[in-house]
């Protein structure tokens, strides 16, 4: 069933894309990033609330809230990056690069989460550079 979801996951992050190509121009990069992030703080907070997640709030352990917080910077600072290189470059070109955060987390979760590197997900990850590479470089 998980891979539903990032199949879902991957369509709405492609979308995402170009929605925000069209959102962001003529706009400051960081007021994009600010809008887009208030939407996604009502949306997050309304499907936690109506699914019954609140409920479980005062469960969370000081290690989880710094770890989600810590994940919350992450994530804001990639947002402010990728809106700024939408506004700087091609979907086409700024798309493909960010993905390498696919073989980029493949690598920190080894040394990091002590997760085991198959011949499959090495390959998958190399891979993954090797298409970023030709999308980018060879022109």
């Amino acid at each position: 069933m998980w891979w539903i979801y990032a199949l879902f996951s991957a369509f709405f992050a492609a979308l995402t894309a170009i929605l925000a190509k069209v959102g962001v121009k003529g706009v400051d990069s960081d007021l994009a990033t600010a809008i887009r992030t208030s939407v996604i703080l009502v949306l997050a907070w309304g499907i936690a609330y109506f699914r019954g997640g609140t409920q479980h709030l005062t469960t969370l352990s000081r290690t989880n809230l710094l770890f989600l917080g810590l994940s919350g910077i992450a994530t804001g600072l990639s947002w402010v990056c990728y809106f700024r290189a939408l506004q700087l470059g091609e979907v086409s070109q700024v798309a493909p690069v960010d993905k390498l955060s696919v073989a980029l987390a493949i690598g920190l979760s080894v040394v990091f989460l002590g997760e085991k590197l198959t011949i499959q997900t090495a390959i998958g990850a190399g891979l993954i550079l090797a298409g970023t590479l030709v999308l980018v470089l060879w022109k």
